[in-house]
């Protein structure tokens, strides 16, 4: 510490302590030890400098001495509920979770509004397996500052850890779109406000999002959702391709495991209603993904195709060993290139990312044979009156109107026989309602 004349104006005792503080803020623990501990030389139960001087020798491993002197602080001071957290944060990190509980509840006496506190305290019950009181504890803090991240988190994780995964999504979804939002994902920034029914806000991410990347195809696709400016007619090559060339790897593990996808099972059970005879047909499995249908209906297979947009899922159901070709093409493209080629199209979780079927249907027509099967899943629309007979969600992908699905197939030259509703796969752990149709040229 440098002074013009310390011989004539030495520091005094309020100056040393505020420079060792600071030294100590700025991680110059050295200078800050030395400072500490030549007040407390001159004066023993300098409750300040002990108790700095105790969190300054946790921070440097000597625990049984820092909590040696910060219990010694709080004793000598007048009631500080900072210092009580300090003491429960040391606690804490010792394991020695029941005595911060403690610790933690005191600072609360002393100050109950003090958000950061509630959720020390709500880790230290978590840790004490008081799951109920933790999430009580993190709750309040919540309550008292709802941009306490570590609340938000730490409330998320309880949860899930108790299977009650869509209300911990609400949780991380909270911390996620709080500022700053440097470094965070656009995609899973609009995926976040989404999820916390926040569209407008959604909205403005994708906006962003193409404002930083002229011409993006998820962010163009994305912000024509949630803004419902300049919706295409169908999900762009270019989006389709993009999305799920980033999914393949994990896709199956992501849509069976964590979205409870049930599209294979569904189409299984529908082609099978209609006792087709096994290896006497040829079947186009449209917009087949990873192949999750193929194994399923290559049994009723003479000849198995699948089409898809995206080469990297491709690569993956070329895998599945059930396949006679696999074609990289946009859907309807191919079915208008393959007039009178399929007993049977079957087309999963697909018609998602088409608004108006009109011309889906009219070409898969096209690429049936006389008699020939259509089976296909679609979304259920929740809003016609609003939004006519299809609607795009801010996820992305379409909903449709079940008397419009009827028309538009009778339309195309179909036969509904079946039409029934169905759980498609879970969204947030929300079950999505849909529809399984089979309809006969």
């Amino acid at each position: 510490m440098e002074h013009s004349n310390a011989a004539e104006n030495p520091p005094t005792m309020s100056e040393l302590l505020d420079y060792a503080i600071e030294m100590h803020t700025h991680g110059r623990l050295d200078e800050a030890e030395a400072v500490y501990q030549q007040l407390l030389s001159i004066t023993p139960d300098e409750h300040t400098a002990l108790h700095f001087l105790g969190i300054l020798l946790h921070q440097r491993d000597r625990s049984d001495a820092a909590l040696a002197m910060i219990i010694r602080s709080i004793e000598l001071s007048p009631p500080q509920p900072a210092w009580y957290n300090d003491l429960g944060n040391v606690l804490m990190e010792r394991g020695e979770f029941a005595a911060a509980a403690g610790i933690f509840s005191q600072s609360l006496t002393l100050e109950p509004s003090d958000a950061n506190v509630w959720n020390n305290l709500g880790a230290a019950l978590q840790r004490c397996e008081r799951l109920d009181e933790a999430c009580a504890a993190f709750e309040t803090s919540i309550a008292l500052n709802p941009e306490v991240s570590h609340a938000l988190n730490n409330l998320a994780a309880l949860l899930s850890a108790q299977g009650k995964d869509n209300e911990a999504a609400e949780y991380y979804c909270r911390a996620f779109v709080l500022e700053p939002h440097d470094g965070k994902a656009k995609n899973m920034l609009g995926i976040a406000y989404y999820k916390l029914g926040r569209i407008a806000d959604a909205a403005e991410i994708y906006r962003q999002w193409l404002f930083e990347a002229p011409g993006n195809a998820t962010a163009l696709h994305l912000y024509a959702a949630c803004s419902g400016v300049n919706v295409p007619a169908r999900a762009s090559d270019d989006y389709i391709e993009e999305t799920f060339d980033d999914y393949a790897k994990n896709f199956d593990d992501k849509l069976v495991g964590d979205l409870s996808y049930k599209g294979p099972d569904i189409i299984t059970q529908a082609l099978a209603r209609f006792r087709v005879p096994e290896q006497r047909l040829d079947i186009l499995d449209g917009g087949c993904g990873t192949g999750l249908c193929g194994p399923r209906i290559a049994p009723y297979a003479r000849q198995l195709v699948g089409v898809d947009l995206s080469s990297k899922m491709l690569e993956i159901a070329r895998q599945c060993g059930v396949y006679n070709a696999l074609h990289k093409a946009e859907l309807t493209r191919f079915l208008l290139d393959h007039p009178a080629a399929f007993d049977v199209i079957v087309i999963a979780d697909t018609l998602i990312y088409f608004g108006s079927l009109d011309e889906v249907f009219t070409v898969s027509a096209n690429a049936l044979r006389p008699g020939g099967l259509l089976i296909f899943t679609h979304e259920q629309a929740s809003d016609i009156t609003a939004h006519g007979n299809y609607q795009i969600n801010p996820n992305g992908r379409h909903s449709h109107d079940t008397d419009y699905v009827r028309a538009s197939l009778k339309s195309a030259g179909f036969d509904v026989q079946t039409m029934d509703a169905v759980e498609i796969r879970k969204e947030f752990t929300v079950p999505v309602a849909g529809w399984v149709t089979t309809a006969v040229k």
